[in-house]
């Protein structure tokens, strides 16, 4: 009888998604291509780094069990 491991967490996708988001943003911001509607490119460039440092702290924090063995492991 094999063990049935819990599904991924809505919470572990959630903060991959924001840490997505904030990569693309940064990518995009350092290219010169600003998404976010501010018209000081300070501003708009620690709105971009504090949105990436947030989503990285967050995405780190929590535990990610991504993969089975990590998901079995937990129950």
């Amino acid at each position: 009888m094999t063990k049935q491991t819990k599904p991924i967490n809505a919470g572990t996708v959630t903060r991959f998604i924001l840490l997505l988001l904030a990569l693309l943003n940064s990518g995009l911001e350092m290219s010169g291509n600003s998404v976010l509607p501010v018209d000081k490119e300070g501003v708009s460039t620690f709105i971009s780094l504090a949105f990436l440092g947030g989503a990285s702290l967050w995405a780190y924090w929590k535990n990610n069990d991504v993969t089975k063995k990590a998901r079995s492991k937990d129950e």
